[in-house]
């Protein structure tokens, strides 16, 4: 069988294209006479009507030759069998209806009487033979080509204009299959549609099993993307494929293309005005100076060196723990057209480890220094505790006690509001880190140290952001801890640009503790409103009770452990101004010498024992408002009065 099917094969590819039109010509040549005499057979009502045959026999010797002219002025033998069916049939049709016209013709020139239920009847047998031996060829020729061979089978789910034109499309391919009709139309169900059986999509699991399905194609185009991602998410956890496609009007351009996620701007959802992003007051602090980054690969420590640039330092150390983020935010400032006077210089290491920061600044003569490396989620942190601390905040004494070392003009720290009587230990971390900042600020003579405090930068990497537009990608659900939390946010840059500006005031307006900086961030914002914004601005619709046909579903999945309902920005009372409006100054509490000491002494404990609880006691000791779990319970307090005896 299978050299059968070989030897077929060979016979076709010996064909050329030119043979293959002769063949086809030929097909139309010899079926036009026999579609006449049947006709004449037909009116006669004799299978051999010799004489009304040879009455007509010069119509008989002339009509072969213009039914070659007319199929080769149509094109008809131009058409590859393959596209046959759904290219050809109508100007088949159109070539029956113009030899019908010339046998008029030839009778009436010839003086030929032929009826004219004969010349209708011609024209009918002509069409149905020219159509039918080629799609005879066509089902033949698919034969032997699917022949042993292995077909995808296929369920196209949606039965209108372009499941149909798909099915149409499919129909001759050789590999393909396409078994039915799957539509959410109760009015089409049971139905055959394209010959197709249209079958309901609540069947879908039976359908998938009992007719071996492969894979499944999508064709809604007019339905939108979360929609069709939740159809592709059910259909894949029956393990088939799914393929969704646009309509062919939206292939040609006729239509405007579905959107999967409209691009969201983040700075649109603030509800309030940006901060002003130029820092002339500023530029001083930075130009024609050596600057470190730690973190420089981050969301905020890349947005801090693309704006530093813009002041033309003399050296921008890079320094980062991350191997591709420093690839790529090296990479990438590289190709600014304002890099020319400064040398960016990228250093791979932790901020945990001392021979590294203490060499990166000694040899660069580090004059600046922003520290943006920290572990900053939430959930991560709450589960690796120790990992948290050791990089916070001995990560943060190391770096500042290198600086100080160094003779280090500016140190400036990055905070968080988490900070402010946290819950969660990624948020004392932060305190601890500022209580290193604080306390070494009393005691230093040669550097200047600053701490900055703001929200939840939206865009950032792990903010709600990405996130919801991931989820509005996938179709939802769009997840939120509660209904009523809410956060103070900010856009990237104006976080950069709050550091900057803060670093730029220290030298100025200094505070014998050093200065805590904070933005005027306005009112915080409902994250459940953030949430709908965003599926709107996507061109979607919320789904809930009220909108049960609505696009993208908002999910409560209850507070995350140490996460609170609402954020601060203060630990204490009172705000002291600065050169800019937006920008406040805090008088925020500190530890004593020796208090700090202890402090670090016991987090350098817990780090050696990998004491998960030792260092919960730490937070729980030495920050304000630490120990009160979101749902009451305390955490730690047992250790406080051991840890400071």
């Amino acid at each position: 069988m299978t050299s059968l099917r070989t030897r077929l094969f060979a016979s076709v590819d010996r064909l050329n294209r030119v043979h293959k039109r002769f063949v086809f010509l030929l097909i139309d040549v010899v079926i036009a006479p026999l579609a006449l005499l049947i006709s004449v057979m037909l009116v006669s009502s004799s299978w051999m009507p010799a004489e009304m045959v040879w009455h007509m026999r010069d119509v008989f010797l002339a009509f072969p030759l213009v039914s070659a002219f007319v199929s080769m002025l149509l094109g008809i033998p131009n058409i590859r069998l393959k596209a046959f069916e759904s290219l050809a049939v109508l100007r088949t049709a159109c070539f029956s209806g113009l030899l019908v016209a010339a046998l008029w013709l030839m009778c009436r020139a010839l003086g030929v009487t032929f009826p004219a239920i004969g010349i209708s009847l011609f024209g009918l047998l002509f069409f149905l033979g020219s159509v039918g031996i080629r799609l005879a060829m066509l089902n033949f020729y698919l034969l032997v080509l699917r022949w042993g061979h292995r077909r995808w089978r296929v369920l196209i789910y949606g039965a209108g204009t372009t499941g149909t034109q798909l099915a149409a499309a499919l129909k001759s391919h050789e590999s393909i299959m396409v078994v039915a009709f799957l539509d959410d139309d109760k009015s089409l169900h049971s139905m055959t549609v394209a010959g197709l059986r249209v079958m309901s999509p609540d069947k879908i699991e039976q359908i998938v099993r009992d007719k071996e399905i492969d894979r499944v194609l999508l064709a809604m185009p007019s339905v939108s993307a979360p929609k069709q991602t939740q159809i592709a998410r059910r259909l894949q956890d029956l393990g088939v494929d799914v393929l969704a496609l646009p309509s062919f009007a939206q292939l040609v351009g006729a239509e405007a293309l579905v959107k999967n996620l409209a691009p969201v701007s983040a700075n649109k959802f603030l509800g309030r005005e940006m901060v002003e992003q130029e820092v002339t007051d500023g530029v001083a602090a930075y130009s024609g100076r050596t600057i470190m980054v730690t973190g420089a690969g981050g969301s905020i420590g890349s947005e801090l060196c693309r704006q530093l640039l813009t002041f033309v330092p003399r050296k921008l150390v890079l320094f980062e723990v991350s191997e591709l983020a420093l690839y790529e935010i090296d990479r990438e400032l590289r190709l600014r057209p304002d890099v020319d006077k400064t040398e960016i210089i990228p250093i791979l290491g932790s901020v945990t480890d001392s021979r590294a920061t203490r060499s990166a600044m000694s040899d660069h003569g580090i004059e600046v220094v922003v520290h943006a490396a920290a572990y900053k989620h939430v959930p991560l942190v709450e589960m690796n505790p120790v990992a948290g601390m050791v990089n916070n905040v001995l990560g943060t004494r190391t770096l500042a006690d290198a600086a100080e070392e160094a003779g280090v003009q500016r140190f400036i720290l990055i905070s968080t509001d988490k900070a402010v009587r946290p819950t969660n230990m990624m948020g004392a971390s932060k305190r601890l880190a500022e209580m290193v900042v604080q306390d070494l600020a009393k005691r230093s003579t040669k550097t200047t140290y600053s701490m900055v405090r703001f929200g939840n930068v939206l865009g950032s990497s792990g903010s709600v952001v990405p996130l919801f537009k991931d989820q509005i990608r996938r179709g939802g659900p769009v997840t939120l801890t509660h209904e009523d939390v809410t956060r103070y946010f900010m856009t990237i840059s104006e976080a950069a640009h709050l550091v900057l500006l803060a670093g730029s005031f220290s030298s100025s307006v200094s505070e014998p503790g050093g200065d805590v900086f904070v933005l005027d961030m306005g009112k915080p914002m409902r994250i459940r409103d953030l949430a709908e914004q965003m599926i709107q601005a996507s061109g979607y619709t919320v789904r809930d009770e009220s909108r049960p046909d609505g696009d993208i579903e908002i999910q409560m999945i209850g507070l995350r452990p140490g996460e609170k309902m609402h954020e601060e920005l203060l630990i204490g009372a009172g705000l002291l101004t600065t050169p800019h409006a937006k920008i406040l100054r805090a008088r925020e509490g500190s530890l004593t010498e020796l208090d700090m000491a202890k402090a670090l002494q016991a987090l350098r404990n817990a780090m050696a024992t990998g004491d998960a609880q030792a260092a919960r006691a730490v937070a729980a000791a030495y920050v304000e408002g630490f120990g009160q779990a979101t749902d009451g319970d305390t955490l730690g307090f047992a250790a406080e009065s051991t840890l400071k005896a």
